[in-house]
């Protein structure tokens, strides 16, 4: 068998890279909430609030992408932004005030309190998760495996 036959790159099947990038997006799920809650309980101010809005961003976008395995990256990642302002729209009104009257972890899940900075903060989080998943599938597809 010549050579080049023994190191053929077998397609993988469109469901095989859906749990893969499944897989991969369930992994990033518990660190970028880490990241969340390290951002919202041990840093203060303005850089604290900012690194709080992008990783909200990030996390909607992996939930995306884990939902989603089979959407394009840019599809994730409008839906993603699209979420994150609408939770921050939602802040307009009393429902997560109220929501969060009831129970407290909601809180950080919708905020309370609309800031047009995080409408901002939500864009760079979105642009920087699709970012880093496209250079992983990039790295990925040089290595030979196909996210």
């Amino acid at each position: 068998m010549p050579a080049s036959a023994a190191t053929a790159k077998i397609p993988r099947s469109p469901a095989a890279a859906a749990f893969s990038r499944r897989v991969g997006a369930a992994a990033c799920v518990l660190p970028v909430i880490a990241l969340g809650l390290g951002a919202r309980f041990l840093g203060s101010g303005l850089a604290a609030d900012v690194a709080g809005g992008v990783i909200y961003a990030v996390l909607i976008y992996v939930l995306a992408t884990f939902l989603r395995p089979r959407a394009g990256h840019v599809a994730n990642a409008l839906a993603a932004l699209v979420f994150c302002v609408f939770i921050e729209l939602l802040q307009l009104t009393d429902i997560p005030t109220n929501l969060a009257a009831s129970f407290p972890p909601v809180r950080l899940v919708l905020g309370t309190t609309f800031v047009p900075l995080d409408l901002l903060a939500y864009g760079l989080g979105t642009v920087l998760a699709l970012g880093v998943d496209l250079v992983l599938r990039h790295l990925l597809r040089a290595r030979g495996a196909r996210p």
